[in-house]
């Protein structure tokens, strides 16, 4: 159940996270929004790992394959891709258009197993929940 919650927050999160960044554009301009998200983002896992955690940051480094430190370079690219989709959409078209395409991409690593995720067998409920949450953005942009 925390687990369940704890992703309602990220959400939440998420969206209006993409309102302030989309603000913080149109008075800069987007790789200066961008950066400045990045740094303020790097100075609270700083904080937070200063105080709770203090396990050797280098320790990063270990992790095979090498690849997987890409994180933080494709998070630039979120934060990006984000700010222009809202920009562009507005914020719930933006939003619906993410969550299905984190839930079909999500769904496809997990059917090949890539990135070291166990693989999982192919289910005639998951293709159908994603067919639905499809059909909502469908419905949700209908005039």
């Amino acid at each position: 159940m925390i687990g369940f919650i704890i992703a309602l927050i990220s959400g939440a999160l998420m969206s209006v996270q993409g309102v302030f960044n989309t603000q913080v554009t149109k008075a800069s301009s987007i790789w200066a929004a961008s950066a400045f998200v990045q740094l303020t983002a790097l100075v609270v896992c700083l904080g937070a790992w200063g105080c709770a955690d203090r396990s050797s940051l280098l320790k990063v480094f270990e992790v095979q394959p090498k690849y997987m430190l890409l994180g933080g370079a494709i998070g630039a690219f979120i934060t990006y891709t984000v700010i222009k989709s809202m920009d562009m959409l507005g914020p719930a078209k933006a939003v619906m258009l993410i969550v299905v395409a984190q839930l079909a991409v999500a769904y496809l690593i997990e059917l090949l197993g890539w990135f070291g995720v166990e693989k999982q067998p192919w289910e005639w409920r998951k293709a159908l929940g994603m067919a639905v949450a499809i059909a909502g953005i469908v419905i949700f942009k209908w005039k």
